[in-house]
C-alpha cells in the first residue's frame, strides 16, 4: 500500500483498490459504475450519462487546478474497472506565523473528504474500507494534517454508519449548509478525525480489511 507515479499526480495504491487522479480517460467507467439503479444515489451528486460525466470531470479538474481539490477514479486493482470516485476537498492551509514549525507549508493543514460513490457490487466489499485507509494515510502521513472533515446528508443514514464505522466522530448538524442532490438546502451531520485520533483510526481500518 503506498504512493505511485502516474501522469502528473501520484495514485494511491491498496491491495484491492487503486485511486488514480481523475481525467477524462475516466469517463466511460465512471458512466458504467453508475449506471442503474438511481435510488442508490439519491443522496450524493453522482453523474449520469456521458454528458454528466464530463462535466463531474471536468469540474473536478478545475478544482484540482485550483488547488482546492484532488479528485481520484477509484478503479479495482483486480480488472482495473472503474467503481467509483472520491476526492479531498476544502484544503485549508492555515496562516501559521514566521517562527513556527508548520509556518510556509505547502501541504494542507486540514482537509475534506467527499464526493464518495461507489457501484452496487463495490458496496460492501473492502473497497470504501481501503480507499478510506489510503486517504486518510496520506492525509495525516503524507500531508500531515491536524483535521480530517466528513459531511453527509443528514439523511443518509448509510453514509453515517459508514463514517461512524471507521471511527470519525460525530459533532454535530449543519444546517441548510449544502445544496443536496435532490437540489434543497440539505442538513448535513458533520464528523472529523483529528490527528491524535489517527493511530487508532488507521489501526480499525487494517481490522476491518482483514476481517473483510
Amino acid at each position: 500500500m503506498g504512493t505511485t507515479s502516474g501522469p502528473g499526480s501520484p495514485a494511491l495504491a491498496g491491495k484491492h483498490v487503486r485511486l488514480e487522479l481523475i481525467d477524462r480517460g475516466h469517463v466511460d467507467g465512471l458512466v458504467a459504475a453508475s449506471a442503474g439503479d438511481r435510488t442508490l444515489y439519491q443522496w450524493s451528486p453522482v453523474p449520469q450519462g456521458s454528458a454528466e460525466a464530463i462535466r463531474y470531470v471536468d469540474t473536478a479538474l478545475t478544482w484540482l487546478e485550483a488547488g482546492t481539490a484532488l479528485p481520484f477514479a477509484t478503479v479495482r486493482v483486480d480488472d482495473a474497472a472503474v467503481i467509483g470516485s472520491t476526492r479531498f476537498f476544502n484544503l485549508e492551509r492555515w496562516a501559521w506565523p514566521q517562527g513556527h514549525a508548520r509556518h510556509g507549508r505547502h501541504d494542507p493543514d486540514a482537509c475534506e473528504i467527499g464526493y464518495t460513490w461507489l457501484t452496487r457490487s463495490a458496496l460492501r466489499t473492502s473497497a470504501n474500507t481501503e480507499a478510506k485507509l489510503l486517504m486518510l494515510t496520506h492525509a495525516f502521513e503524507t500531508w500531515q494534517v491536524l483535521r480530517v472533515c466528513l459531511h453527509t446528508d443528514v439523511r443518509n443514514q448509510r453514509s453515517r454508519a459508514a463514517i461512524e464505522r471507521i471511527g470519525g466522530k460525530f459533532e454535530g448538524i449543519l444546517r441548510a449548509h449544502r445544496m443536496a442532490a435532490d437540489f434543497i438546502a440539505r442538513d448535513s451531520a458533520r464528523f472529523s478525525i483529528v490527528a491524535a485520533e489517527w493511530p487508532e483510526v488507521k489501526q480499525r481500518l487494517r481490522c476491518l480489511l482483514e476481517r473483510a
